[in-house]
């Protein structure tokens, strides 16, 4: 280890490759709650958050394990659809919360046009969040919706049933068809939507 008088050993986090510093610092002098964007292996997390001198203020948060337990999901868990579905759903308990702005915040996520961050930002953004964020890293209708997924378990599903059973055995497992899976994300989309009306009406 370098003993130079200059030499300043890195944060944990930063030495464990988890936070970016130079970019936490920039958002948290900006001033607003950030939208914080978390993929693990199996789920995708999103949480609205303020930064403290103690530490990150957690305002609200959503994740996929909410989507199976309430709002009946029984696909996969960290995908494009359900990274929008998780966003849609901390936007509008954000929403509720009284935060109507937030600035994206992906960690050491790559920022690749199209990829379930960004879903996740979308989904946010169609709850009524107000974002800074360029369309053009917006993924498409069509795999927001799954439609991709669908069409490859249709291929699948024609062309090697032992693949199309072992790819999609959650799904299968749970009575769920992938071939329709837009038919079952816009069902859970409608369920999540409802929670709008409750910020009509927000209780005392």
């Amino acid at each position: 280890m370098a003993r130079n008088g200059r030499y300043r050993v890195p944060f944990k986090r930063r030495r464990k490759g988890l936070t970016n510093y130079y970019k936490r610092k920039k958002m948290i002098l900006s001033g607003k709650p950030r939208l914080i964007v978390r993929k693990s292996n199996k789920h995708v997390i999103v949480q609205v958050a303020t930064a403290k001198i103690q530490g990150d203020e957690i305002i609200t948060s959503a994740s996929s394990i909410e989507l199976e337990k309430k709002f009946g999901w029984k696909g996969a868990t960290r995908n494009t659809p359900v990274a929008y579905l998780v966003g849609l759903l901390a936007g509008l308990k954000a929403l509720k919360r009284g935060v109507k702005e937030a600035i994206l915040d992906i960690g050491l996520h790559r920022p690749i046009r199209g990829a379930i961050v960004f879903a996740a930002a979308k989904g946010a953004l169609d709850a009524g969040l107000k974002i800074p964020i360029g369309e053009e890293v917006l993924p498409e209708e069509e795999r927001i919706r799954g439609e991709h997924i669908a069409n490859y378990a249709k291929i699948l599903l024609e062309e090697d049933l032992e693949k199309y059973n072992k790819q999609f055995s959650r799904y299968l497992s749970r009575g769920w068809d992938p071939t329709l899976l837009p038919k079952y994300f816009e069902e859970v989309k409608s369920k999540i939507l409802e929670l709008k009306s409750e910020l009509s009406h927000p209780s005392n």
